[in-house]
């Protein structure tokens, strides 16, 4: 179970470079898409779906890293006052919940990217269904750890449930 969780770790971290540089260089389109616009009067064409394109993928990866790491909000006063094996029960329903989720983004993305391939955007040439696959992705990663943390819950191999109880209590 330590390698999986390593191995899902790198990933993580990899997703959240991403995550950042997308950000960056969306940030940088948009800024010369307003000096375009309002300097030099002349916008780029490109520039809008390019930055909607990066928004997309540092959001959903971002988002599934968020689930890894258990920084999305959540009700915590009931789990800071109940014992180790009802606040696993909870926690695991919850993973469980999200893991639903999750598959349903990586389907409903798939579908979507699937459907919408063979058009492409106009101002910069590429599939329409690119603007899907981080949903896709990020879906089946919020998946992935959520399945990974419901595993080292019930594991010998690392103390979650006690890592996730010292968030709460920093939290309250």
């Amino acid at each position: 179970m330590r390698k999986i969780s390593a191995a899902l770790s790198v990933i993580a971290t990899v997703s959240l470079w991403i995550s950042g540089i997308g950000l960056v260089l969306m940030t940088a389109i948009t800024a010369w898409q307003v000096f375009g616009r309002y300097v030099l009067n002349d916008s780029p064409s490109w520039s809008e779906p390019t930055s909607v394109i990066l928004m997309g993928w540092f959001i959903f990866l971002g988002a599934a890293v968020g689930v890894r790491e258990g920084y999305h909000l959540g009700f915590d006063i009931l789990l800071v006052s109940l014992s180790e094996t009802p606040r696993k029960v909870f926690m695991t329903i919850s993973d469980l919940m999200v893991i639903f989720f999750g598959l349903g983004m990586g389907w409903y993305g798939w579908s979507l990217a699937a459907g919408t391939w063979n058009d492409p955007l106009p101002a910069i040439g590429l599939p329409t269904g690119i603007s899907y696959t981080p949903l896709m992705l990020g879906g089946l990663m919020m998946a992935i750890f959520s399945m990974e943390r419901i595993a080292l819950r019930f594991s010998a191999a690392a103390p979650l449930v006690e890592d996730e109880v010292q968030q709460l209590d920093t939290v309250a």
